[in-house]
């Protein structure tokens, strides 16, 4: 099983990345937490053990097969969850991406991810 835990959630995901994803069975999605830029690290590291204890519920129901968890936000939360799950054995991963920008006419930017891989923390 590979738990996404990001805001953009798998049924978006371009035909690459799902594919790569396969690699773990199946995908479930966890919606990333909206973090107040004014949170004190205490919060954070709360946060991060309430979310450690949802993916260890998941990752219990999982008989087999090979699971990580993709993991992408805002930096803070990210390292403090990672290290709690590392510590317990449980894979994290990234997913890598091409940034492709369009100047436009009018001086703004349009951007475009491309997906190339899953990374290991």
């Amino acid at each position: 099983m590979l738990i996404n835990l990001s805001n953009h959630p798998s049924t978006l995901w371009s035909e690459p990345q799902r594919k790569a994803a396969a690699a773990y069975g199946s995908i479930h999605d966890i919606a990333f937490p909206v973090i107040d830029p004014a949170a004190k690290t205490d919060d954070i590291e709360f946060l991060a053990e309430q979310y450690e204890q949802k993916i260890r519920t998941l990752l219990a129901t999982e008989n087999s097969g090979a699971f990580a968890v993709h993991l992408m936000g805002e930096m803070t939360f990210c390292f403090a969850l990672i290290t709690r799950l590392k510590s317990i054995g449980i894979d994290c991963i990234a997913s890598t991406t091409r940034r492709n920008v369009t100047d436009n006419a009018d001086g703004s930017k349009t951007t475009h991810f491309e997906f190339v891989q899953f990374r290991a923390y």
